[in-house]
């Protein structure tokens, strides 16, 4: 009875974790429908990404002064890592998403930016010597296959058009961004705690975001219809602030290769969002994607 007290505890704790990575990738998903919908609008990109960061700045300056206010003051090496993550994390890999949103569909911006478990996966083995499981690969394979299914009929829409190479570059370029971060976060979320570590990095990131509509853009910028407004602040927080701290949290839980196979229904989703919201087809290739995604979840999610 008492033997098995820790393995029960260790359960509870990897399906809350597995619960979380769902909410982050159900509040990512959405992130992608939202900037299309902005978008008609005129609001450009950095504009709209800086909108987004200050209706989620509130939430992160509360949490990073509560999280740190009796903690360990850090080091100039955690600052730098923190700094350099944030910049990553949801700086670096937003702009160039965004960016990406403007020339491409949702549905196969999906499709681009979830090459990321792979790269997360392929990080770890680089940077800290981890081995994929074969529960892993097989997970990997199946949403992977599912994800390409899902989504063929847009590659196949998109055929070969500049639009299509450019934006895919640019989402492909915050794939690999996210997935430095989260192959770099997992140590200073274990060594910071996940509240402390997602608010500092967040507020590096609003900086940076900051700094770069200064750089670029006219304060009149900021003067947008009362939509884009509502959008800003949806993303700002259902899917910035929930997704963000449900994402660390699952990477404290399950690990950040794990979060990342099990944030692969975000396609998912967004394919269903697309559909309902965007006018953007949901095919017979879809659906096969849909089951296929669904059972390789199941898989990683498995003790």
């Amino acid at each position: 009875m008492f033997a098995g007290g820790p393995r029960a505890a260790h359960g509870t704790s990897h399906r809350t974790g597995i619960a979380l990575a769902v909410l982050a990738a159900f509040g990512f998903s959405f992130k992608a429908i939202l900037v299309k919908l902005a978008y008609p609008y005129g609001v450009d990109a950095i504009t709209l990404l800086a909108l987004r960061m200050a209706f989620a700045l509130p939430v992160f300056l509360w949490v990073g002064f509560s999280a740190s206010k009796n903690a360990p003051a850090l080091s100039p090496r955690d600052w730098l890592a923190v700094a350099a993550l944030g910049v990553l994390g949801y700086y670096g890999a937003s702009i160039l998403d965004f960016l990406g949103l403007k020339y491409i569909s949702a549905g196969l911006e999906r499709l681009i930016l979830f090459t990321y478990p792979t790269l997360t996966l392929l990080f770890g083995v680089a940077l800290h010597g981890r081995a994929i499981t074969r529960r892993e690969g097989l997970a990997l394979a199946l949403c992977y296959v599912g994800i390409a299914a899902a989504f063929a009929h847009d590659l196949k829409v998109g055929g070969g058009s500049t639009a299509v190479w450019i934006g895919g570059g640019f989402v492909f370029a915050s794939s690999v961004s996210y997935a430095l971060y989260l192959s770099g976060s997992a140590g200073m979320i274990a060594k910071l705690g996940a509240a402390r570590f997602t608010a500092l990095a967040m507020l590096v990131s609003t900086a940076a975001t900051g700094g770069h509509f200064l750089a670029t853009q006219p304060l009149t910028a900021l003067v947008q219809p009362w939509p884009v407004y509502a959008l800003g602040l949806a993303m700002g927080l259902f899917s910035t602030v929930l997704p963000v701290f449900a994402q660390s949290a699952a990477i404290r839980r399950v690990g950040s290769g794990q979060a990342a196979l099990v944030g692969m229904v975000g396609p998912l989703l967004t394919i269903v969002f697309a559909w309902l919201l965007l006018d953007e087809g949901f095919s017979t290739a879809q659906m096969i994607g849909v089951v296929l995604v669904i059972v390789g979840v199941a898989t990683v999610s498995r003790r």
